[in-house]
Parts: C-alpha cells; sequence; structure tokens
C-alpha cells in the first residue's frame, strides 16, 4: 500500500535500509495511522497517549488504549514495567504494535517497552509537542531516567513511522511551544543555520532533516551523531538540578549558549561566534542565563554521568575550526570558571 502526500505535508526519510522509515509532517497527518498501521500488516494495537479521546487519532484496528504518563517523572524503568504488564494482559503479541502519542517522555517511554516487549514489537510515534516533532520521536533512541541522571537506561529502536501532525502544535501552552526551539536553535551550530523566521512546518522539517542525516551516518553514537549533543551535556544537567523546573528545550538553549563560551575559554572559536551563540538562542525567545540556585560544582556532578564521556575530564560538543565536534578530557576547573562567570536569572 501506497500513502499519496498532499502538497501541504513534508517527507523525511531516515534511511537505514531495512530499518528506515518515513516522517511526515503536516497537517492532519494523525489521520494516516490506520493506513500505516495496515501498511504494517498490524492486527492489533496498543495506543500509548498522552492526549484526550478526540486528539488520540482511530487506529483502524482493535485497540488496547493506555493513558500515559507524559512528563520526566513518568520516564521510570517502573512506568516501562507496567506498560509491559499491560500489553501482556492484552495479548500483544510480535504481530501487533505500539503507537506513542504525546510528548517526548511519551515516546521514550512507549518506544522502550516497544523494544523490550517480545524482544521488539513496531511503534510508530505521534509526537504532539514541537520538541518532540523536531527531536525525541525521530531517530531511534529510547530511554528513562534514573536518580542519578536523564536517559540512562535505554535502547536503540527505531520506529516504524513518524506522524508530526503539526494541529497538535496550535493547542500547546505558549511556554510548551516555546521549549521546542531549543532543539531548532541548536539546529544553527551543528549544520542547519538559518531556521529563524521561517514557517514552523519548514523548522520542523529541516531540523528532522539534518537529524535523520546524522542518524543514517551514524545510528549508535559511534562518531557524528554526538553532534546531536550540542548543548545538551549542561542541559540535562540544569534538568535534573532544577528538578525539571528547567525543561529540556529551556536547557539545551542555556546549554547552547554556554557551549559557546566554553568554546571561547578553551580557545576554539572567537568572541564573536560565542556571542551568536546567545544572540540565536535569544532570537528564538529562550532563556540564556544560567537559573537561580544549582551550584556549578551540583551541575559538575550531574555532567559526569553524562553517556558522552570518555575517562577523566568532562565531554562536550563544541564548536571549533572545523565546525562542532566531541570534545573529551575538558577540565573540570575549565568548566567551573565559565558557569561562574555565567549571568543567572533572577530568583522567582
Amino acid at each position: 500500500m501506497t500513502l499519496e502526500t498532499p502538497a501541504d505535508v513534508r517527507e523525511v526519510r531516515v534511511d537505514l535500509g531495512e530499518r528506515g522509515y518515513r516522517v511526515r509532517i503536516g497537517p492532519g497527518v494523525r489521520h494516516t495511522l490506520p493506513a500505516v498501521l495496515a501498511r504494517l500488516g498490524v492486527r492489533r494495537a496498543a495506543v500509548v497517549t498522552a492526549r484526550p479521546p478526540e486528539w488520540t487519532p482511530d487506529p483502524g484496528v482493535p485497540a488496547l488504549v493506555v493513558p500515559a504518563r507524559d512528563g520526566e517523572e513518568g520516564k521510570t524503568l517502573a512506568w516501562v514495567a507496567e506498560l509491559c504488564g499491560r500489553f501482556a494482559r492484552y495479548g500483544l503479541t510480535r504481530a501487533d504494535a505500539v503507537v506513542a502519542v504525546g510528548g517526548g517522555t511519551t515516546t521514550d517511554a512507549a518506544g522502550l517497552a516497544a523494544a523490550l516487549y517480545h524482544r521488539g514489537l513496531p511503534v510508530v510515534h505521534l509526537p504532539t509537542t514541537l520538541l518532540a516533532q523536531v527531536d525525541a520521536s525521530v531517530g531511534g533512541k529510547t530511554a528513562v531516567n534514573l536518580p542519578e541522571g536523564k536517559n540512562l537506561v535505554g535502547a536503540y529502536w527505531q520506529p516504524a513511522e513518524v506522524l508530526c501532525d503539526t494541529d497538535y502544535l496550535a493547542t500547546l501552552p505558549d511556554r510548551e511551544h516555546a521549549n521546542g526551539y531549543g532543539e531548532i536553535a541548536r539546529c544553527h551550530f551543528i549544520g542547519a543555520p538559518g531556521l529563524l523566521g521561517l514557517p514552523v512546518a519548514d523548522q520542523i522539517a529541516a531540523s528532522v532533516a539534518l537529524k535523520a542525516s546524522i542518524v543514517a551516518a551514524d545510528e549508535r553514537d559511534q562518531g557524528r551523531r554526538h553532534l546531536l549533543n550540542y548543548g545538551h551535556t549542561l542541559g540535562h544537567a540544569l534538568e535534573h538540578a532544577t528538578g525539571h523546573r528547567i525543561r529540556h528545550g529551556e536547557g539545551v538553549a542555556i546549554g547552547t549558549v554556554f557551549a559557546g563560551r566554553l568554546a571561547l575559554a578553551l580557545g576554539r572559536i572567537g568572541a564573536d561566534r560565542a556571542a551568536e551563540h546567545r544572540d540565536v538562542v535569544a532570537a528564538f525567545g529562550l532563556p540564556t542565563r544560567l537559573p537561580a540556585g544549582p551550584s556549578p560544582a551540583e551541575l559538575i556532578g550531574f555532567m559526569r554521568a553524562d553517556k558522552k564521556r570518555l575517562g577523566d575530564g568532562l565531554a562536550f560538543v563544541l564548536d571549533g575550526p572545523a565546525g562542532a565536534e566531541l570534545v573529551t578530557g575538558v577540565s573540570e576547573d575549565a568548566v567551573a570558571a565559565v558557569l561562574r562567570a555565567m549571568p543567572r536569572a533572577e530568583p522567582a
């Protein structure tokens, strides 16, 4: 079965051979879910949804509907185990599929449950936030958090299809909509400049196309895929240190500004390029200052748990003469000095 692509729907291919898939971006694409599942030959589905019934599409096959625990506090191994138990009680088999409808925490947790249950069921993602549409739903990374850090337990499990319905974006609160621009802003420094001012569907498509090209070249983070972590090392630390008061996209935005300052301190870029980091983030309406509260020592403690770290010192993706690249062995003293010099937001 083939699906026609209307003129107002963008389509990006993640080229991974037999594991390759389409990302379709545009208004109303959620309604193509029955055709997607029919193409996969699915008999039944488990729909893990963070959205109300009127925004959860009919899968076109008998389905178990499970209300999601959308939010970082729901990204736990206990929730993944509960999902797998519900799949088992419903009688889901390898001839069936999982559908995730919600933000990045929903696609992460449901995607990990799909990867683990029966050693892998097809999963179709319907990301409903801007953040999830530009990043979390694409690339096959699924993970949950531990008290010790973010996304420390997970698996690579590529979706069978991703449906980025832009109609969902009109339902988002202002802060959640702005949150998604953190991932878009950092694209400026890893291969997709010039996204500011484009229609949102074009911003999503360009961000997804960049990620798709990187994932196709390095599916399992052995090299180039590290670029996608630009701004994330400090971003993840800020999320944890503030009890997720700082949201993911906001953390990545602040982390991007920090990455420019750290690259300047290490002599990798000049002052103008470092300032460009702040200017781009600010132009997207995102925070550029560290929040009040977490100390440099506390933030560095969380950075020590970062998955990119190899050997002594800390690891960051930083801009440089040849563009962004993974830099390892960065001294904690250098990081602390840059953190101390960054402006802080006023206490709330």
